[in-house]
């Protein structure tokens, strides 16, 4: 079949022909913003889930349907090494600007601009990354303390201010929150309770592995009343199979049944893999309708490009000690498993392995869903340990 006319787009945050099974949190999230809208109470959101289920794919729709309902949004990613203050000022100063063209906002907005100058200038020589462009001179004592709990409060404070003016709200959208250092992350926190408190229309949806509600917990107790954690996870059948037959038969080819089921079953309903499954099983057949067979011959080709990209960029991140550590976990099996049993494969004490569980968690490659228990953040990267160092000799090699 024509490759141009391939529906499916597998890709870090390409968004799929088809957005299946995530209805009831985008609504939940419409209904958010309704509230905060009308001066009522809602909760911030927090997509919580592993690699490859779709948590940017969803966040991106979320703000896109906010935007059509006149929402001001602001967008970030938090990479590793960068500050939460360097990747929020220019998106504020942005939201802002677009407010000050609001005649009901304008003198709020102003005075957030003014807020924004005072926030960057103190703390710029505390967060070295800061780089922001000043509209208008900072007001002295507005968000200039160098206090990033304080200041960050006092900015988001006004931001709301003048959405409250504009009749509408401010909702910041967060990629990847996990990598925001503690410190930064319950600043953040506590800047929109101090909002919550004083019932303005701002609001903030982030997405992070599943270790963000623990690290939200322990950077302010009472993060989990401020927000809700819906868990973005795989797809049930259904809704896997819908988002494989959708896009194909809006393009006039037709599947086969159990090609579907096939599909399903071999990615277990993560999205991203879908996404790959289907993108090849179209490539390689030649005629509708996809059959079985087809699917089959595609598996090979598919699992090949998973290792290259999706699986591989991560492992290349690894030290030879922390590859060890997870082959020893897919040993065991998908997982969780607990810290014990992870040490009895490498036939070392448990206490010894520590420093390298502690960093694989900083990597993002794996979490602790309860206390002593280990599980990977990427989805069948067990499957994918044992392709790339089979055999044994792993447990007797001297990392």
């Amino acid at each position: 079949m024509n490759p141009i006319r391939n529906p499916f787009a597998p890709g870090a945050g390409s968004p799929p022909p088809e957005l299946a099974g995530r209805d009831s949190v985008r609504e939940k999230m419409r209904q958010c913003l309704g509230r905060l809208r009308i001066g009522r109470p809602a909760k911030s959101m927090m997509l919580v889930g592993l690699r490859g289920v779709g948590k940017t794919v969803l966040l991106d729709q979320m703000m896109k349907d906010a935007e059509a309902d006149g929402v001001i949004t602001i967008r970030i990613e938090a990479p590793e090494g960068r500050s939460l203050p360097a990747m929020l000022a220019p998106q504020l100063r942005l939201g802002l600007l677009r407010l000050n063209r609001v005649a009901q906002a304008k003198e709020f907005a102003i005075r957030g601009l003014k807020a924004l100058a005072g926030f960057a200038s103190k703390l710029k020589m505390t967060y070295k990354d800061i780089e922001v462009g000043f509209d208008y001179e900072p007001e002295p004592g507005l968000a200039d303390n160098g206090d990033l709990e304080g200041d960050l409060s006092m900015l988001l404070e006004q931001v709301g201010l003048a959405a409250k003016a504009g009749n509408t709200v401010a909702a910041i959208y967060i990629d990847e929150l996990q990598y925001v250092e503690e410190p930064q992350l319950a600043a953040l926190i506590s800047a929109l309770h101090r909002c919550s408190q004083r019932q303005l229309p701002i609001t903030a949806v982030g997405a992070g592995l599943p270790q963000l509600r623990g690290k939200m917990g322990e950077a302010k107790s009472y993060a989990e009343r401020l927000f809700d954690f819906p868990e973005v996870g795989p797809l049930n059948p259904q809704d896997a199979a819908e988002a494989i037959v959708k896009p194909i038969e809006e393009e006039g080819v037709n599947i086969n049944p159990d090609a579907v089921e096939l599909i399903v079953q071999e990615t277990k309903g993560y999205p991203y893999f879908l996404q790959e499954w289907g993108k090849h099983a179209w490539d390689i057949t030649q005629q509708s309708p996809i059959t079985v067979e087809d699917i089959r011959s595609a598996s090979d080709q598919t699992i090949a490009a998973l290792d290259e990209s999706f699986f591989r960029v991560r492992f290349d991140r690894l030290t030879p000690k922390e590859k060890q550590y997870l082959r020893a976990m897919a040993e065991l099996g998908p997982g969780p498993h607990r810290s014990g049993d992870i040490a009895d494969e490498l036939s070392r004490a448990t206490s010894s392995l520590g420093p390298i569980r502690s960093s694989l968690i900083v990597k993002g490659m794996i979490w602790s869903p309860t206390h002593g228990d280990t599980a990977f953040t990427v989805p069948l990267f067990d499957e994918f340990m044992k392709r790339i160092i089979p055999g044994k000799d792993w447990a007797k090699a001297d990392a």
